[in-house]
C-alpha cells in the first residue's frame, strides 16, 4: 500500500477513535446528568422530608428481603408468613407512596439512577468478547458431535445433521439408549483426522469436547442446541437459529477465549458450589425444578446439612459461605446459580468468584445494602480453592453434578481455546456490566485525562469551550466526584 492510502487508513482510524470517544463522552454527561436528576427529583417533591421517604422504601425493601429468606429457609407457618411479607411489604410501600403524592417522584427518580447506572458503566468499559483473527483457511475434515436430546430437539427442528453434512461435516449421533463416553468420541475423531471439533448439544457436552480442542489445538465450533446455551450467548451467536453457527466454517473468525478448571474438569461456564450444587443432586430436579428446590432448601439453608464453605481467592479468604459460584472469567452484574448473567469478555485470564453467606433473618435484611451487606461478596482470581469439612464436595459443572475430593483448586487456561464464530453476530455482548466507577465518568464527562492517559480521551466532551470547562457543570461534577471518593475513602477497610 502506497504512502496515500496508509495516510487514508491512519486517519480513518483516528477518526474511528475520536468517534468511539466522543461516544464515551457523551454517556459519560448523560450518566452525571441523570444521577443529580434523580437526587434533585425528590428533593423538589417533597424537600427535606424526601430522606423520611427514602427511608420508607429501605424499610420495605428490607421487609420483603427477610419475607423472602423465610419462604426458602423455613417450612410451615413461617415460610406462609415469609411469602405474604415478601409481596406485601412492597406493596404498602408503594401505596404509601401514592397516598401522599410521592409515587410519581420516586418512579422517576429510580428511573434516572437506573438511567445514570447504565450509561456510566457502558462510558468505561469496552464491549468485546474476544480478539478476533479471520478464518484464513476452510477445515478439511471437520467433525460434529450431536446430542438428539438438547433443547427438546433442536436437532430435528433445524434440521442441523442434514446442514452440517451439507457443510463438509462428520456427524456422530450420541445414542439415546445407552451411555456414551463423549471425551473418548472426540479424542478418537482427532486420532481419524479431525481437524475442527464441534458440538451441537448442551454446555456441559460443549465443555468435555472444547477441553479436547484445547488439549490438540485445534479449532471448536459450537452449534447452540441446548436449552439454555450460556456460552453460546457470550459468544454473540443466534440461540434462536443453530444451523447459523456453521457458517464458521467457512465464513468466520477465530478467538482465542480462556477456559476454566475445576480440579481435572473443564467447564466453559461455572461451577457451582453448595446450596445450587446440592439441589442440583436431587434426581427429581430435572422434571421438577421448582418444587424441588423449595423441598430441599430449609435443610440446604439452615438444617444440620447445610454446607460451610471456605474459599481462597488468590490473596482473598472467605468463610461461612452457603453457596459459591466459580466462572470462567467474571459476569458483568449480579448473578444466581441457576441463571447466571453476561460475560462482557471470555479473555480476561480470570476467574470471576460470586460468594453467598445468608445464615440468619438479620443478614437477609442487611443485603439491601449491597456489597456493603457482606451477604453477597464478588471476587476475580487467578486461582480460588474452595473447601469444607468433608472429603467431597457436589459441584454443578456447567449444570451437570459431579462429585470432587476436597478440597478443589479451580484455575483459568487463559486463551486454550480456540474458537470459530460466525463474523455477523446478532448477540455480541454490549458494553457495560462492570460496577460504575464514579469519579471517572466524572472525569470523562468534564473531558479530563484519566491518570496516565492521553489527551485524546478529551474528545466529544460537550462542557468543554475554546480550553475552558463549563463552570457550571465543572462545579457539580467535582462536587459529586469529591463526595463519592470521600465516602470510598471512609468505608475502604
Amino acid at each position: 500500500m502506497g504512502p496515500h492510502g496508509g495516510g487514508n487508513a491512519s486517519r480513518s482510524g483516528e477518526a474511528g477513535t475520536a468517534t468511539e470517544c466522543e461516544g464515551s463522552a457523551g454517556r459519560a454527561r448523560l450518566a452525571v446528568l441523570a444521577l443529580l436528576g434523580s437526587i434533585l427529583v425528590p428533593l423538589v417533591a417533597a424537600g427535606l422530608r424526601s430522606v423520611l421517604w427514602a427511608l420508607a422504601g429501605i424499610a420495605g425493601l428490607a421487609l420483603a428481603a427477610v419475607g423472602v429468606w423465610w419462604t426458602l429457609a423455613h417450612t410451615g407457618a413461617l415460610r406462609a408468613l415469609g411469602a405474604v411479607l415478601s409481596v406485601t411489604a412492597p406493596v404498602a410501600v408503594l401505596t404509601l407512596y401514592a397516598t401522599f403524592g410521592m409515587l410519581g417522584p420516586a418512579l422517576l427518580s429510580l428511573g434516572l439512577w437506573l438511567l445514570a447506572v447504565t450509561a456510566a458503566r457502558t462510558a468505561l468499559v469496552p464491549g468485546h468478547t474476544a480478539s478476533e483473527q479471520a478464518v484464513v483457511e476452510a477445515p478439511h475434515a471437520p467433525w460434529v458431535l450431536m446430542n438428539p436430546r438438547s433443547g427438546g430437539g433442536k436437532m430435528d427442528r433445524f434440521g442441523l445433521v442434514e446442514k452440517a453434512r451439507a457443510a463438509g461435516c462428520r456427524v456422530a449421533l450420541l445414542d439415546a439408549g445407552r451411555h456414551q463416553d463423549v471425551t473418548e468420541l472426540a479424542r478418537q475423531a482427532v486420532a481419524e483426522g479431525a481437524d475442527l471439533l464441534a458440538v451441537a448439544g448442551g454446555d456441559g457436552t460443549q465443555a468435555l469436547v472444547a477441553e479436547v480442542a484445547a488439549r490438540h489445538d485445534l479449532p471448536f465450533v459450537v452449534i447452540p442446541a441446548g436449552t439454555r446455551n450460556h456460552f453460546a450467548l457470550d459468544l454473540g451467536l443466534d440461540r434462536d437459529d443453530p444451523a447459523a453457527a456453521l457458517e464458521a466454517l467457512t465464513h468466520g473468525v477465530e478467538l482465542r477465549i480462556d477456559l476454566g478448571y475445576a480440579a481435572d474438569r473443564v467447564f466453559v461456564n461455572n461451577a457451582s458450589f453448595g446450596t445450587y450444587a446440592s439441589v442440583v443432586t436431587d434426581p427429581a430436579y430435572r422434571n421438577a425444578k421448582a418444587r424441588t428446590t423449595l423441598r430441599t432448601l430449609p435443610g440446604l439453608l439452615t438444617g444440620e446439612d447445610a454446607p460451610r464453605l471456605r474459599t481462597r481467592a488468590d490473596q482473598r479468604y472467605v468463610d461461612g459461605l452457603q453457596a459459591l459460584l466459580v466462572s470462567n472469567n467474571p459476569y458483568g452484574r449480579a448473578v444466581d446459580a441457576a441463571h447466571p448473567g453476561r460475560r462482557k469478555r471470555l479473555d480476561s485470564g480470570l476467574l470471576g468468584v460470586v460468594c453467598v453467606r445468608v445464615g440468619n433473618t438479620a443478614q437477609a435484611a442487611r443485603m439491601v445494602r449491597g456489597p456493603r451487606s457482606g451477604g453477597l461478596i464478588r471476587l476475580n482470581a487467578g486461582v480460588v480453592v474452595v473447601e469444607a469439612d468433608t472429603d467431597t464436595l457436589p459441584v454443578g459443572i456447567d449444570g451437570e453434578h459431579v462429585v470432587l475430593p476436597s478440597p478443589v483448586v479451580c484455575r483459568s487456561a487463559p486463551g486454550a481455546l480456540r474458537v470459530r464464530v460466525p463474523r455477523r453476530r446478532p448477540g455480541t455482548p454490549r458494553p457495560g456490566g462492570a460496577a460504575a466507577d464514579w469519579p471517572r465518568v466524572a472525569r470523562l464527562a468534564l473531558g479530563r485525562p484519566f491518570p496516565g492517559r492521553g489527551q485524546h480521551e478529551l474528545s466529544g466532551s460537550g462542557l468543554v469551550h475554546g480550553g475552558r470547562d463549563s463552570w457550571l457543570g465543572q462545579a457539580m461534577v467535582e462536587w459529586l466526584s469529591a463526595r463519592i471518593q470521600h465516602t470510598r475513602e471512609r468505608e475502604a477497610p
